[in-house]
């Protein structure tokens, strides 16, 4: 059974003065925590057992929001980052926890959203033969980890911000890993700036030529909200959406109850705690 890994980092951010201490994913995309959004893409995966991964403070907060996860069907498990060292520590730092399961990480960071993109998520948990990578067109390749293909299609390599890029697909920070994944981040040396780059570990992989790619194309939206612009471009959209199509994107619950991982009698006691939110008349109308 494949379990997850949300990496939403120690160092905190530094987006505004005033939060240089408070974690980014503690911050809010419209109108819910940042966390929100790459856990409800794991939950829509099918995946039920999840390790974030921050800075004991930050994780104090991240306990207090969310607890054990039980509230969601989930069962959440939260572990120490001391010195962030790049994202392929991630399956270091959780190889205890995975005990020799898939994996799938996602950074705290991303969001993603699109037509069937629940029912690709599901194939990609599922998928036992391959690993699966997720590959977003964007309108500017030099800043991204850009997809390079051979001629069959497969992936042939991961170019990092390329000065000629060879496509236009950014590979996204959502990684379908086999049991593998720690031994592989393990044998990796530090990069030039001191990290264990991911793209090391996708290297074993690539050599094997076990790579599926998704290709998110027309339809579909990815958010890397390291930015204030990015921050702003994502709560507008979430926002757009919500309000006209009346659904709500990455609401913890909902997913969990179409999931079946919890009753209507559960999100009754959820929204008699919170009478008086949004978030608790959107559930009531689910209930209803």
């Amino acid at each position: 059974m494949r379990k997850g890994i949300i990496l939403a980092g120690g160092n905190g951010t530094r987006l505004y003065p005033t939060t240089a201490s408070i974690s980014k994913q503690l911050l809010p995309i419209y109108d819910k925590p940042m966390i929100y959004y790459p856990l409800s893409t794991l939950m829509l995966s099918g995946i039920r057992e999840i390790a974030i991964i921050s800075s004991n403070e930050q994780l104090l907060l991240f306990k207090k929001l969310l607890g054990d996860g039980s509230n969601f069907g989930i069962k959440l498990e939260y572990f120490n980052q001391e010195r962030p060292e790049g994202l392929a520590q991630a399956f270091i730092i959780t190889e205890d926890f995975l005990n020799g399961d898939p994996s799938a990480l996602i950074l705290g960071d991303n969001i993603f959203f699109g037509n069937d993109l629940t029912s690709k998520l599901k194939n990609a948990n599922l998928n036992k033969d391959r690993i699966t990578l997720f590959c977003s067109q964007v309108p500017d390749p030099k800043r991204f980890g850009i997809a390079k293909f051979s001629k069959s299609g497969s992936l042939s390599a991961i170019i990092e911000k390329p000065r000629i890029p060879p496509s236009n697909y950014a590979v996204t920070g959502l990684y379908f890993l086999d049991s593998r994944a720690p031994d592989f981040a393990k044998k990796v040396k530090p990069s030039k700036r001191g990290e264990l780059e991911i793209t090391s570990v996708l290297e074993f992989y690539i050599k094997e030529n076990i790579v599926e790619t998704i290709l998110m194309k027309r339809g579909y939206a990815w958010f890397d909200t390291g930015t204030n612009d990015s921050l702003l471009r994502a709560s507008n959209f979430v926002q757009t959406i919500q309000s006209q199509q009346g659904l709500m994107i990455a609401c913890l619950e909902e997913i969990a109850l179409y999931n079946e991982w919890v009753s209507v009698n559960d999100l009754e006691k959820i929204t008699n705690e919170n009478t008086k939110s949004d978030y608790a008349m959107y559930l009531r109308k689910l209930i209803n």
